[in-house]
């Protein structure tokens, strides 16, 4: 009897840190939005994409290190690899470009539409069969995108639209991911951090104040709480199901509106409050029918963070 007590206090302890660590990861991704957007307010969204990037290399510095850099250029399907490059680095620019002007909490209810979009794309890119409710469950979710997107030639946004396809590149990143399950995690982030370096310095050319100690060091701050919280929620998913974690992420939207409040004084209109319920119902929801059928939820389909 003393045996399988003792397993299932094991299994519970393991299962509590990866949920702890889950909501301690979508907490630094937040703070992560937070900070960003405060130095989009005064720096260039390349020169803080720059920075941003070379501080995420204080942690992969000794990651890269450990499995040796000759295997960052043991590239399965490259192709892929360079698509999910342009994916990210889209979803990167786009979120800070769309926080510039629009409340954090605006902007991250477009991106918890990423697993609507995934389970859409999944259909057509992977073959991966999708049953009636989880369709009716997406074109909820569209819905709900809709209605914060609010398109109407008087209403619509630029900003509004780079949180839009910033979105739905988050979506095309986690659906690539998905078809390099077989690369490690350190060759994923750093190739895509490469490219918004490289991309972040394009978009400096012209752009560039030269930045206090301290902005300095929060935008390098910035690349070590991006990388800081996908290392959390990549350990969380060896530790719990990624069924009973999904539901955790949308806590990111909780603290951007607290984040937003605290910090900027932003209140969600009632248009965004309604817009984002709706998509969270319906990704839940998606979820849901995931485990049902498949019995388990794929890891990938976790969004790991919105940049």
């Amino acid at each position: 009897m003393t045996q399988p007590l003792a397993s299932t206090s094991v299994i519970r302890n393991v299962l509590l840190a990866g949920i702890l660590l889950m909501l301690a990861g979508d907490f630094l991704f937040a703070l992560n939005d937070a900070m960003g957007k405060w130095l989009v307010a005064s720096f260039s969204v390349g020169q803080v994409v720059l920075i941003r990037s070379i501080g995420a290399f204080v942690v992969l510095g000794p990651m890269i290190a450990r499995q040796g850099g000759g295997r960052l250029f043991q590239l399965e399907r490259p192709g892929l690899q360079m698509l999910r490059v342009v994916a990210t680095t889209t979803d990167t620019a786009l979120f800070y470009a769309a926080v510039v002007y629009l409340p954090l909490a605006d902007v991250m209810s477009f991106y918890m539409a990423g697993p609507i979009y995934v389970a859409a794309l999944s259909h057509f890119l992977l073959g991966e069969k999708v049953g009636w409710r989880r369709w009716a469950a997406i074109l909820l979710g569209f819905c709900g995108v809709l209605i914060m997107l609010k398109p109407s030639s008087a209403a619509l946004s630029l900003s509004s639209s780079f949180a839009f396809v910033g979105s739905i590149a988050f979506g095309f990143a986690i659906i690539l991911s998905r078809r390099l399950r077989g690369t490690s995690d350190t060759n994923l982030v750093t190739w895509q951090t490469i490219g918004t370096l490289l991309v972040g310095a394009v978009m400096t050319i012209g752009a560039w104040r030269t930045p206090s100690a301290i902005d300095l060091g929060a935008m390098l701050l910035l690349g070590v709480v991006s990388c800081g919280a996908h290392l959390m929620i990549t350990r969380a998913l060896k530790l719990a199901p990624a069924s009973t974690l999904a539901p955790l992420h949308y806590t990111l939207l909780l603290w951007a509106v607290v984040f937003g409040l605290v910090f900027f004084g932003d209140v969600p209109d009632l248009r965004i409050l309604v817009g984002s319920a709706i998509v969270v119902l319906a990704g839940l929801f998606i979820f849901h029918r995931q485990k049902v059928v498949e019995t388990a939820v794929p890891p990938e389909n976790v969004p790991k963070g919105v940049n």
